[in-house]
């Protein structure tokens, strides 16, 4: 076995995933996060379908999934007011499992962290490649070498721009921002989601944690803004801005917004690239291929993305040169097509006019009653298990 030594970067979901399997099949996985702690905030996220399911319960961590799931029902479109006006069955949304993305890399941590060494509060500065391996310096701590280095972090990859080049040559912006974080369960809302759409903006909550807090979601659409990532205070005044006025929750949440204690904001983006690999350098997950926030694909790809990364490193021996391209073939259509369903859901979570808006909620009061119904939900299950697992070599038992 070559290339034992890999150093991880990310430890959200991709990241943590793919130190499980890269230890079960006799490898050192190194993860280096720039957070100083794992992140509690995120929405929720979802598994549905044979493949997700499936390295979930190979990795061990289905049953505490199963304890942390949202438990969500349906979701309901509201007006000003808050009177209901249509519902949205909750399989649209949350698959066959469903976890608040905190929960879920909490989880993912647990099963690996006394098998990884995690670095956090720091980041990768500089990779420098030669033929034996690759030297890596630290924002913080001493320069270390690896045999591989895997970006798993996220659509803004630091390592895909040390390795690939600027990160405008790869991310797609959708035409819309969103913002989430969490608050109060005010609305006493119970496993359900309450949703309000104006033109070109739209607003949600829905409750979380055994209904001990609630999520709330802000979305517009607006070209891309080149705002800085890290400026929080500049984003909350721009949703401020944005929405000041809209109704419903609308100024409610924005007064709460300011005392969120994990305030998150972000373009929604596609990452689209040619190859996933470069040398020793590799990506998996959002950092290679993140179909966007609203496809509900993310945290499945990311995880059977990191089972197929490390087993065909395993079934190559180590060689990355048979173990990368053999991960692209494997991968590649399926990526592709959970990118897919993220592609149209942007104009329709916010339409950009008060007529388009109105006439889908008409459609959405009267979907439930239409034979095409179960469509969208079964076209997602579709794009989620259009993949075979291949079976990786038997674990290494230590």
């Amino acid at each position: 076995m070559r290339n034992r030594n890999v150093l991880i970067s990310g430890a959200s979901v991709a990241g943590p995933a793919l130190a499980y399997w890269l230890h079960r099949h006799g490898f050192t996985p190194t993860v280096v996060e720039r957070a100083p702690a794992l992140r509690d905030g995120g929405h929720a996220v979802d598994f549905r379908g044979r493949a997700h399911l499936s390295v979930l319960r190979r990795m061990g961590v289905l049953p505490a999934l199963e304890r942390a799931r949202t438990g969500t029902g349906a979701t309901w479109y509201v007006n000003d007011a808050g009177r209901p006006l249509a519902k949205l069955p909750a399989d649209l949304f949350a698959g066959d499992l469903e976890v608040l993305r905190g929960d879920l890399s909490r989880i993912l941590y647990e099963a690996t962290r006394q098998s990884t060494e995690y670095v956090f509060g720091d980041s990768v500065a500089s990779l420098a490649e030669d033929a034996d391996g690759v030297d890596v310096t630290f924002e913080r701590a001493a320069p270390r070498r690896f045999d591989l280095v895997i970006g798993a972090d996220g659509p803004h990859s630091t390592t895909r721009r040390l390795a690939f080049g600027p990160e405008e040559r790869y991310v797609r912006h959708l035409g819309v921002y969103c913002a989430i974080f969490t608050t109060a369960n005010h609305l006493g809302l119970d496993h359900t989601g309450h949703a309000y759409r104006t033109a070109g903006r739209l607003v949600a909550m829905y409750s979380a944690r055994g209904n001990t807090e609630a999520k709330a979601l802000f979305y517009f659409a607006s070209p891309h803004l080149g705002l800085d990532r890290r400026d929080t205070a500049r984003q909350q005044d721009l949703l401020a801005e944005r929405f000041a006025g809209n109704g419903w929750q609308s100024d409610h949440l924005l007064r709460e917004m300011r005392h969120a204690p994990d305030f998150y904001f972000d373009a929604v983006g596609q990452v689209r690239m040619d190859s996933w690999s470069r040398g020793r350098v590799a990506l998996v997950g959002d950092a290679a291929y993140c179909p966007s926030s609203l496809s509900g694909m993310g945290s499945g790809l990311a995880v059977v993305g990191a089972y197929v990364l490390a087993g065909e490193l395993a079934a190559a021996c180590g060689d990355h040169r048979v173990a990368f391209a053999r991960y692209e073939r494997e991968m590649r259509a399926y990526a592709e097509g959970c990118q897919e369903m993220g592609d149209g859901i942007a104009k329709l979570m916010v339409p950009g006019s008060h007529l388009v808006a109105a006439l889908l909620n008409r459609y959405y009061r009267v979907m439930p009653y239409l034979p095409g119904r179960k469509l969208p939900a079964r076209m997602a299950r579709r794009a989620a298990e259009n993949v075979t697992l291949r079976d990786y070599p038997a674990p290494v038992v230590r």
